[in-house]
Order: structure tokens, then sequence, then C-alpha cells
């Protein structure tokens, strides 16, 4: 359509600036602030998709589990057992509201992103998703979720085990829509969500784990790279875990060994985050060797020793670990890092293991030509906005015509339900708004550690304002040599 009016711009690989499609890789670490490693002391830990990464096989496990749960406990109709995992139906940081039982994809500003709203396994039309939410495609503060992700009205899935339950949500709700069968969708999401705590807290995740490690668990050599370098370095480790300890101890000794306690200089388990991070009630206890719990008042932390329950003031009266000296690691935004960063001033690092497929996309020559491409023509529409003769206004609807068809293609290169996690159309999504608010830098795994120096500072791409100039080199040169290491240690992927 362009091309016909503007026969010398053509849509070719000759609009993509040179090197785009070069700049990223799956194990660059990503800076949202300055972070010096020099200053960095103390690395701590969360365990779960931090230590030990799972396998997709994990997701179709909790799925299937919870479903028969809802189906044998709550006594939902068997047919819904004829539904399968869906693999990529759903993905991290979606909303979900409990009381339409709509699943969608909210920006940074709390809008409804079109075309990303869906029931059950069904799109909704962008009419009737207006009429929803009277008139507009806006998610006012008060029903929207809290600083938790837990609002009283819309629920914010923001870790990875979150999964299997959105898709478990979406075939719930399906079942009952397609047969025409009245439900509230209020009892469906609590009848879900204790389905699928019902996996963890019986401890079926647990004992699948545990029962073949190597087919759950994946690159456990690349963790154990990562803690015998700090150490050798003379940094000191922590690990902090809601998961158990017979659990995360035969996970550690799977891929460190069974020596894995000396890397540690404190070991918690049990812990209960988020509130491990914001009470001060429950006091640390110490496990024998047997995993009981010992009655003695903790005074000091022993390494090689196992702790359970505590908080962070006593863990911080008992460390003396403040400030930016400590980087901790985590996979939830919530639960690991805010109240780190807010409160306290540790640095953090999210670890987002869907950074190496949206990299993946990003870096090939299609996406890097519909963004071109994109943006180009929303250039041209913004000028040509100001001329209303007729002809201008036939040429203005085509192009915003061809625009929607740029989006709807680009956003189906990551998701074709849902896009990509970290934008909708333009604006960052509402989970990539907290991943810059809650993390000082982040990565795909804990092992892109291994491509940089432990002296090395990581600068964050400096990009401008919307009332500035993009006229900086800054946009070209800073974070995008982000793997000095990468070469010599891909001998260890």
């Amino acid at each position: 359509r362009l091309s016909s009016l503007f026969p010398s711009v053509l849509p070719g690989s000759d609009l993509i600036p040179p090197g785009a499609c070069n700049l990223l890789n799956s194990s660059t670490i990503y800076a949202n602030n300055e972070v010096n490693l020099a200053e960095v002391d103390i690395y701590g830990f969360d365990y779960d998709y931090t230590l030990a990464l799972y396998s997709n096989a994990l997701n179709t496990m909790i799925y299937n589990t919870a479903r028969s749960f809802l189906i044998e406990h709550f006594k939902y109709p068997e047919e819904i057992s004829k539904y399968d995992y869906i693999p990529n139906f759903a993905a991290r940081g979606l909303h979900y509201d409990i009381q339409k039982g709509l699943l969608m994809k909210i920006d940074a500003f709390h809008y409804i992103q079109p075309g990303t709203v869906y029931r059950g396994l069904s799109p909704v039309p962008d009419e009737e998703v207006l009429e929803f939410f009277g008139g507009t495609y806006h998610v006012p503060l008060q029903q929207d979720s809290g600083f938790y992700g837990k609002g009283p009205k819309v629920k914010q899935f923001m870790d990875i085990f979150s999964i299997p339950e959105m898709t478990l949500l979406a075939v719930a709700n399906d079942f009952f829509i397609t047969n025409d069968i009245e439900y509230d969708p209020v009892h469906l999401f609590k009848d879900v969500s204790e389905a699928i705590g019902m996996v963890h807290l019986k401890g079926y995740m647990y004992k699948w784990v545990m029962q073949d490690l190597d087919k759950f668990i994946l690159r456990g050599d690349e963790t154990e790279a990562v803690l015998n370098r700090l150490v050798n370095q003379g940094k000191k480790l922590f690990l902090i875990t809601n998961s158990p300890f017979s659990f995360v101890d035969k996970g550690m000794i799977h891929m460190v060994g069974k020596n894995w306690r000396d890397f540690f200089d404190v070991i918690i388990v049990g812990a209960d985050k988020p509130h491990f991070f914001t009470d001060c009630i429950k006091p640390f206890r110490l496990l024998d060797g047997n995993g009981d719990l010992r009655w003695e008042k903790i005074k000091n932390f022993e390494k090689g020793k196992i702790y359970k329950q505590g908080n962070l003031f006593d863990f911080l009266r008992l460390t003396g670990w403040r400030g930016s000296k400590v980087l901790y690691f985590g996979d939830h935004l919530y639960s690991d890092l805010a109240d780190l960063m807010l409160r306290h001033g540790w640095r953090t690092a999210a670890i987002v293991p869907e950074l190496e497929q949206e990299t993946k996309v990003v870096s090939t020559d299609r996406y890097a030509l519909n963004l071109t491409w994109l943006q180009a023509l929303t250039g041209l529409m913004e000028r040509l906005q100001t001329h209303r003769d007729q002809d201008s206004k036939q040429v203005f609807q085509e192009w915003q015509k061809e625009r929607e068809e740029l989006r709807v293609m680009t956003k189906n290169l990551f998701n074709p339900q849902f896009g990509s996690i970290f934008r909708t159309c333009h604006n960052p999504t509402y989970f990539s708004r907290r991943l810059c608010r809650f993390s000082d830098i982040y990565m795909a795994s804990l092992s892109c550690l291994l491509n940089y120096d432990v002296l090395h500072t990581f600068f964050p791409r400096r990009t401008p304002l919307q009332h500035e100039a993009p006229l900086w080199m800054d946009q070209l040169c800073t974070g995008c040599i982000k793997t000095p290491f990468l070469e010599e240690m891909s001998h260890i992927r």
C-alpha cells in the first residue's frame, strides 16, 4: 500500500539499521540501574527457577494433577479431563479478572491491550471488552492487582509456576461456556487456585522432581560453575527459599554435589516469602541432620547449618549484610525482589527465562523489519494527520489499517494469544514496568554471570525521554557489547 504511494520507500531489509539484529543474545545481562559488581561482596539466591531451572514437563504435571483435583475433590464435570495442557497458551505477567473470568494483558498505564483478552480459550472481541469495562480499555487502580499482584477483583500472575494455573482457568471457563452451563467465575477461580495449591501443599511437585532430577532440572552444571566462581573470588553466598530442605538438598546434590552446603554462609529454607521480608514475628529455627526442628535460640548463623522460617530483620541483625553490597537473585518480582529493593536497599537481579525465546525473536530480520516499518508508518501518519482533504483522509485510513495489521503480525511472533511479556503494542507491559522498578539487572538464567568479570559494571542504556532529542551515541554504544567472556565460557554450555 505504502509503496504504491511512495515508490522510493520500499519495505525491505535496507530499512533495518546496520547490526540491529546482532545486539541481543540470551546470554546477556540487562541493566535497569547501574551496578558495579566490584562493590558487591554478598550474593543471595532464591532456589526455584533461580538456582534450579525446570523443564516445561513440570508445568504439564502440575496442570494434569490440579485438573484431577478439580474433578475428584471439587466434583467438577469429568469431561474437563479431555482438555490437555496447552504449553504455549498463557504467558507470565497476565492479569485475570476474577468476576468476569477474563485473562488479559495490561500495559504499564493500566490499559488492556486490544486483542489480548480471552474468556476461556476464545478471544473476546474488542467491542465486548469495551462493554465489560464501561466503554474504556482502562482498568482503574482500585480494581487492579495490589502491590503483591493480588487485588480484590484482579490478580496478576507473576511467577512461572502460575502458567499451568492460567491454562487450567482458561480450560475450565471454556468448558462451562461451550457447554452452556451456568457457573460463577468467582467460585471457579477459587476452586482452581485451591486445586493448584494442593499440588504444592501435598508435596506432589517436590516428589516428581526428586524422583527424576535429570528430567526436570536443567543446566545444573552451570549453577555449579557460578557458585564455584563466586566462592573462588572471595564472595559470601546465602540462600533464602520457601522450598523444604529435603527438596533443596536433593536438587543441590544433583547440580553441585554432596558438599553443596560448603558454598553458602547462610542457608534458609521454608522462609515463607514475601512475609519473610516484611514481618518481624517468626524466629529462625535450626534443623537437625534429619530435617527436624531444634529448640535452641538462634544467636548467630553457622556455615553449613540449615535454618528454617525466620525474618529479614533478624537476618540483618545477625549478619550485618546491608545495602548495595548485597545482590539478591530471584524469579518472582514481588515475593523475591520488591521489598528488598524498596525497603532495604539491596541490589536485586531478576531471573527471566522467557528472555531466551524473546531475544531470539527480537534478533530476527522479520521482527526488525516489522518494527522498523511500523515505526516509519507511525511517523508518516503523525505528519499526514494535519491534512484534512478527502484523499489524505483515505490514505490515513489505509495506513491505520496497515499499522494494525503490522501490530498483530509483530505480536504473533512471540505468542499468538498475548504477544511479548515485555510490551503491548508500543508501551511496556505491566510486568515490564515492575521488572524495571524492582530489579537492578535481569537475565535469562543465573549462568549469564559466567560471561562477566566479577569487577564488571553494568550500565543501563540511556534512552531519550519523550521531550529529549535522540542525539547521543549512547543509544548505539552503551549496553550493546554486553558479554565480554561469552566465547571463553561457552564450553560450560
